[in-house]
């Protein structure tokens, strides 16, 4: 068969699994090995018809797959690949740049550049930042934290209790110490600890745990007196700032030293895409530029390897241009809209339960709740295993709670109400 023909039946299926994903158990049900002892030991002499491996992805593949797509997955940051996104991911492999340097791939440099001005506007940000795309959040935060340590080496990075992960990592990676710093009583970063042996502060905007937002205006202060960095994580809810009803969250923001929005969170768009900003990028090409005699810079022009880690980077920004494109800032305004909806929907169902209620605040798509007298890491494990959602169960000051985080664009109110009834059940 031609490549045409493959094509043919690759559109079949993506096609076909769209349509069908919300039927399919949403988490997967095998067993650690389960997989791999189902694959050949050895990689095959021969080469292959496409339709054999296509077999196998139905067969041995998707069996074992969490479908992130699904509009009940509602574990950590739910979030959806988009028929536009989807489609551009397509394009993408075909034309397969590599947007290091301007001159590597001029278009790829100069829309990631249009992108970026265009996010900005969307979410009201400063229009004279530089922003770039990375992978992910974790890699803009490596990022940021190697050029604070650039201004600033050997000293802490403090964070709120409740931020990602990631961040501790960064910190490790980079070669700085990380220390967490208390919240108060709506989860919130405290503002009072010291600073005077600070290198950076990250401050949170949707923490992972509970989704509050650390107050950035109070940390922006104190970082510009102490000339600290003041890194914003916004990956989750960056994306709110859409709307303007929203965009209290990123209040302050324009006085950090960086930003990072996650568009594969809250955006629509294909794993993975993080848009990374920064006031300074004078600091980060000072901190990753580095010119090879093979690779000299163009007079005039941008080369994005010069403002982060990478040297090989994606065409990412294709995906998110066709993203911003598709919907439009009114059709992603009301898809965050609707999401926020159904979230507060669903915190008045727990909190008109008996036995149940909501444990967080919750303005934006995701909810932290909890059945009092139940086990709730027990009642999670028994509603995914239902099939019918996916939902991870947490620790929020030392009691197990459920978190639900809406994201997908197929999610509906029937989805939700479907969800609550399977939890409910569970916990009998």
């Amino acid at each position: 068969m031609s490549f045409r023909d493959d094509l043919s039946l690759a559109a079949d299926w993506a096609d076909a699994y769209l349509a069908r994903v919300a039927e399919l158990p949403v988490a997967a049900r095998v067993s650690p090995g389960d997989v791999r002892r189902a694959l050949p030991v050895s990689p095959p002499e021969h080469g292959e018809p496409f339709e054999a491996m296509l077999r196998d992805l139905d067969e041995v593949i998707l069996p074992g797959l969490t479908h992130w797509n699904h509009p009940r997955f509602f574990a950590w940051f739910a979030n959806t690949g988009s028929e536009p996104g989807v489609l551009a991911e397509l394009l993408i492999a075909a034309l397969n740049v590599n947007a290091m340097t301007w001159l590597s791939s001029p278009a790829a440099t100069e829309l990631e550049a249009t992108v970026m001005s265009w996010l900005a506007e969307l979410f009201g940000l400063p229009s004279e930042w530089h922003g770039h795309i990375e992978d992910t959040a974790s890699t803009a935060t490596i990022a940021a934290l190697a050029a604070a340590r650039r201004l600033k080496p050997g000293g802490v990075v403090y964070a709120s209790e409740q931020a990602n992960f990631s961040v501790e990592k960064a910190a490790r990676l980079v070669g700085l110490e990380f220390r967490a710093v208390e919240v108060d009583d709506a989860f919130r970063m405290r503002t009072d600890f010291p600073l005077d042996d600070a290198t950076a502060v990250v401050a949170t905007v949707g923490t992972t745990g509970t989704t509050s937002v650390d107050p950035v205006p109070e940390l922006a202060r104190r970082c510009a007196e102490a000339e600290v960095w003041l890194h914003v994580d916004a990956a989750y809810a960056g994306a709110a700032a859409a709307c303007p009803e929203l965009r209290w969250a990123m209040e302050g923001v324009e006085h950090a030293d960086s930003l990072v929005v996650n568009p594969h969170k809250w955006l629509f768009t294909p794993m993975d895409c993080s848009a990374f900003w920064t006031r300074r990028p004078e600091v980060l090409h000072d901190t990753f530029a580095l010119v090879p005699d093979y690779l000299a810079a163009t007079q005039d022009a941008v080369d994005l390897k010069d403002f982060g880690p990478a040297l090989g980077r994606r065409f990412r920004a294709l995906k998110l241009w066709f993203v911003l494109r598709w919907y439009g800032a009114e059709g992603l305004r009301a898809l965050i809209r609707e999401h926020v909806r159904l979230a507060q929907l669903f915190a008045q169902l727990v909190e008109a339960e008996p036995g149940w209620e909501v444990v967080a605040p919750h303005p934006f798509s995701a909810v932290c709740f909890r059945k009092i007298d139940g086990d709730n890491d027990e009642i999670a494990r028994k509603a995914t295993a239902t099939g019918e959602l996916f939902v991870a169960a947490s620790k929020l000051r030392g009691q197990s709670i459920i978190r639900l985080a809406i994201g997908n664009a197929q999610t509906t109110e029937d989805d939700i109400r479907r969800s609550w009834e399977v939890l409910k059940s569970s916990a009998r």
